[in-house]
């Protein structure tokens, strides 16, 4: 795990501190309202600048780890997040739904690099990745409408026109532009370097610039942290035994069970921030799970695959003893792109 990685989460805090510290003079906080927009509009085009849609047919050819993979991230996921929101924060509907969009959003940059610590098998979860980005696109604004809490609130056109701007018109721009220059490599190279691989600097700076124009984020900070740490850490307590249940069931192998695990963990908070800041321009608390959940969920995540190293892989199917003996692949050379077991399909989408 590169270093950058592992102190995310400190960034992350550190872009909170120098908002809030921005916060107060009015001037620098005039002048980074409209900066939230364009740095998530920059971390976006970054984003579906190097998803892989044309591997989306790859992730069929395992059937079953798909349409597991898919049963937990888009059924299971909804329904415990809505038990979540009822359990912890009835009280505050805006804070209810960005938990939601926090929760039912899963990753697709970042699941890649726990999965490799934990010795998965990274290309079967690299070619889920477009599959995943795909789905949850095109329900976010069925999970904001289904969510009746704030439903009375939500314009349908402002969500349709967020979509659009937010999702749409970022994807279009990253995939037309990355056509036209697939034959400048130099072009290409530069647009690459600049977005795709500083995705996390982009959302740095929208944090910050986010916490800097809104006042509302100093008042009562810490208190809504806890409210909101609570259930985020109830997800991963719960969904990691199940997600290994669902892998033993299933008689996946170690390293498949290990994919399994990480891409029904790992959650896309920024997606889900750039599409909220767009959608809920009145209603700021929203933002403040999708803010805070990275700061929880890097460390855990990290954690979690310490967990699972210590652990081995299960051996696959009922009667089969509790922690197999089953031996770890080894760790590949430096520079060397790890493979699935029996097949010529070169891991991708390792860097961030």
């Amino acid at each position: 795990m590169k270093f950058l990685d592992k102190i995310e989460p400190l960034l992350l805090l550190a872009a909170v501190a120098l908002g809030v510290a921005f916060s107060g003079f009015p001037r620098a906080a005039a002048a980074a309202s409209p900066l939230v927009s364009i740095f998530l509009a920059c971390m976006l085009f970054g984003l579906f600048w190097e998803a892989p849609l044309k591997d989306i047919g790859k992730s069929f050819r395992n059937v079953k780890f798909t349409f597991t993979s898919l049963a937990l991230n888009f059924i299971w996921t909804p329904l415990f997040a809505w038990i979540l929101m009822g359990i912890f924060l009835h009280d505050s509907p805006y804070l209810a739904l960005g938990l939601l969009l926090l929760l039912v959003t899963p990753c697709t940059d970042w699941y890649l690099v726990f999965t490799a610590m934990a010795k998965g098998n990274v290309p079967l979860s690299t070619a889920l990745l477009p599959v995943n980005l795909t789905v949850q696109v095109a329900l976010l604004p069925v999970y904001i409408l289904a969510y009746s809490g704030v439903r009375g609130d939500v314009s349908v056109l402002l969500l349709a026109k967020s979509a659009v701007t937010t999702l749409v018109v970022p994807f279009a721009l990253a995939k037309g532009l990355k056509w036209l220059l697939r034959r400048r490599k130099r072009a290409t190279g530069a647009l690459e370097a600049l977005f795709a691989k500083r995705q996390f600097v982009w959302l740095w700076l929208a944090v910050a610039a986010m916490f800097a124009s809104e006042r509302i984020f100093t008042q009562g900070y810490l208190g809504v942290f806890l409210k909101i740490a609570v259930p985020v850490l109830a997800f991963f307590a719960v969904t990691f035994p199940i997600a290994r249940a669902a892998a033993r069931i299933m008689r996946f192998d170690g390293p498949d069970s290990v994919s399994l695990a990480f891409t029904v963990l790992a959650r896309n908070s920024p997606l889900s921030l750039a599409f909220a800041q767009r959608a809920f321009p009145e209603n700021r608390e929203v933002l403040l799970p999708l803010v805070i959940g990275p700061l929880l969920e890097l460390p855990v995540l990290a954690l979690i695959a310490q967990i699972v190293l210590f652990l081995g892989y299960r051996r696959p199917g009922p009667g089969a003893p509790r922690w197999s003996s089953v031996p770890r692949p080894e760790t590949p050379a430096s520079g060397s792109r790890p493979y699935v077991h029996g097949t010529e399909t070169p891991c991708r989408g390792l860097s961030r």
